[in-house]
């Protein structure tokens, strides 16, 4: 089952690539845009069908062909857009965090 994902599946799948380790149990290693390790999954356990919806419930495109063209908004996934950090709220005077409002409830955004 892994091994018909890996030699026909795989080549489907934008930003995913296989790497043979000898004598190791398959496994999908998820990296950051850093390449630092973020989660490893065993596979061995698995169907080709868990595999396949397991990569595209994790945010993979998958391509109809190995050479069909990956729309722009795919070209990094499955990464995530970064959060947006908001300035850390002060407490007032009165030693109170003042309230956080959404967008709507913000005409000056």
């Amino acid at each position: 089952q892994v091994k018909a994902f890996v030699t026909q599946d795989i080549p489907l799948y934008h930003n995913l690539e296989m790497k043979h380790l000898p004598g190791a149990d398959p496994e999908l290693v998820l990296l950051s845009l850093r390449y630092e390790e973020l989660e490893r999954i065993p596979l061995s356990d698995m169907t080709r069908e868990e595999i396949n919806q397991l990569v595209q419930d994790l945010g993979f495109y998958r391509k109809e062909t190995p050479e069909a063209p990956v729309p722009e908004e795919f070209q990094f996934a499955p990464a995530k857009p970064l959060p947006i950090l908001l300035p850390r709220q002060e407490p007032t005077t009165d030693g109170k965090i003042p309230p956080k409002w959404d967008n709507e409830e913000r005409p000056d955004l």
